[in-house]
């Protein structure tokens, strides 16, 4: 396996010359004593070519591009030699040159390759992904082989030719044809970042695409209740059983700060006292499978009394009877006319009115929040975490106060005489 690697360009003399004098540059490559050569599809005069450099002469523009043209070949050859060794392959210069020649070897499709990823994703829903994720990354596929037809009419795309230019013009058509919002279309963009990175970790490709590419999109302002909608919601007298059902699920998760799939399969069992001798929620999100401990506050105490008796949760033993999340979202909208709400109600609103109105607004540490809600990072938690302008007046009103304080208590210092410089005047005088 360790044999000695060599490439060397040099001028190929032909037999019958070239009308203009010229003679074409080859790359030999060398392993192990045996070699195989490439055109590379350029020729120069003789008189330009530095035998001892193995390079192009001069300075001019068109000498410098040719020798980083010929640098760059050296780079992908050497990136194809590492990645052989990488995989632990048969290495011989005949072999390199063919995998820089695209021969021998049956080109990988983007597609292809995408689907063999969902494939596997399939089998770890429940061990790492979610039905959800899954859901994301078919609709993803659809997308991607949408443009390939559109743009390139083709059932699939080699993945050698994934390109900048590919990935803008998908980023375009995400944008244009399928009318995503910027932060839907960078979704499936990562997706695809995702699929190159797995190809290029695996020696497929030597070159990343997205080397240039910048993802410039920024996540939307979340929407949440503030405390005057909350508190009309949670007051509001209904007299349909499933609006009142779905509102006291929707409330108890801005409490909770629980999202929807949690919330569906929160078993009594996961209700117990914590180290304060109140009661707690212990489990761990579905999302992430990162645990998620919450006090919990006499508001959302007080929904889960409501249901004790409940035939759904006494049989599975739920803590709440829960609609699927279609009819959950298709009830809340009913819910919100009737409070007089003029926001677009979705269950995933309550978890943001929950980091913001029912927490951060209150002072609760932005730490604390992100442990609740089960986040890995802080930066995830920013996202959900909109400090209202009332927080941001009660506490610019309390430094106010607390400057005013220590203005009062500072006592002013005395002024020293000046005695001994007008007795050294007369002194003089």
């Amino acid at each position: 396996m360790n044999q000695n690697f060599s490439m060397l360009f040099y001028l190929k003399k032909q037999k019958k010359e070239n009308e203009n004098g010229l003679l074409p540059i080859y790359l030999r490559i060398t392993v192990g004593g045996k070699r195989s050569e490439i055109s590379i599809g350029r020729e120069i005069e003789p008189e330009q070519w530095d035998n001892r450099r193995n390079k192009v002469r001069g300075t001019r523009q068109e000498s410098r591009a040719l020798n980083d043209y010929m640098n760059s070949i050296i780079s992908k050859i050497r990136k194809i030699h590492t990645g052989m060794i990488d995989r632990e392959e048969e290495i011989d210069a005949e072999t390199i040159r063919n995998h820089y020649l695209g021969k021998g070897t049956k080109s990988k499709m983007i597609l292809e390759i995408f689907q063999e990823h969902n494939e596997k994703v399939a089998e770890l829903i429940g061990n790492g992904y979610s039905k959800n994720t899954l859901k994301t990354y078919k609709s993803s596929i659809r997308h991607l082989a949408a443009y390939i037809l559109a743009k390139y009419d083709k059932a699939d795309y080699p993945l050698i030719k994934v390109d900048f230019g590919f990935i803008t013009g998908y980023e375009h058509y995400l944008r244009v044809e399928k009318e995503c919002m910027a932060i839907s279309a960078q979704k499936y963009i990562v997706h695809l970042k995702k699929i190159v990175f797995f190809s290029l970790a695996s020696g497929w490709i030597i070159a990343n695409p997205f080397l240039h590419y910048k993802l410039k999109a920024k996540p939307s302002p979340r929407t949440f209740l503030t405390q005057t909608e909350l508190d009309a919601m949670r007051t509001k007298r209904l007299h349909v059983q499933r609006h009142i059902q779905v509102r006291d699920i929707f409330v108890f998760s801005c409490y909770t700060g629980l999202a929807y799939i949690d919330v569906q399969k929160l078993k009594r069992s996961e209700i117990q006292i914590g180290d304060d001798g109140k009661e707690w929620i212990f489990t761990s999100r579905t999302k992430t499978e990162t645990p998620s401990h919450i006090p919990i506050l006499p508001e959302a105490k007080e929904i889960l009394d409501r249901y004790n008796d409940h035939p759904i949760c006494e049989i599975k033993g739920l803590a709440l009877p829960v609609y699927s999340n279609q009819r959950m979202n298709s009830y809340l909208k009913e819910i919100a006319d009737h409070c007089g709400i003029t926001k677009t109600l979705t269950f995933h609103l309550a978890r943001h009115t929950f980091a913001t109105t029912v927490t951060l607004s209150n002072g609760v540490p932005i730490e604390t929040v992100s442990k609740m809600l089960g986040h890995n990072s802080l930066k995830t938690t920013q996202h959900y975490a909109k400090v209202l302008d009332s927080k941001t007046g009660r506490d610019m009103s309390a430094l106010a106060e607390k400057l005013s304080k220590r203005v009062k208590h500072k006592k002013p210092k005395k002024k020293k005489c000046g005695k001994v410089k007008i007795l050294k005047l007369y002194q003089y005088n």
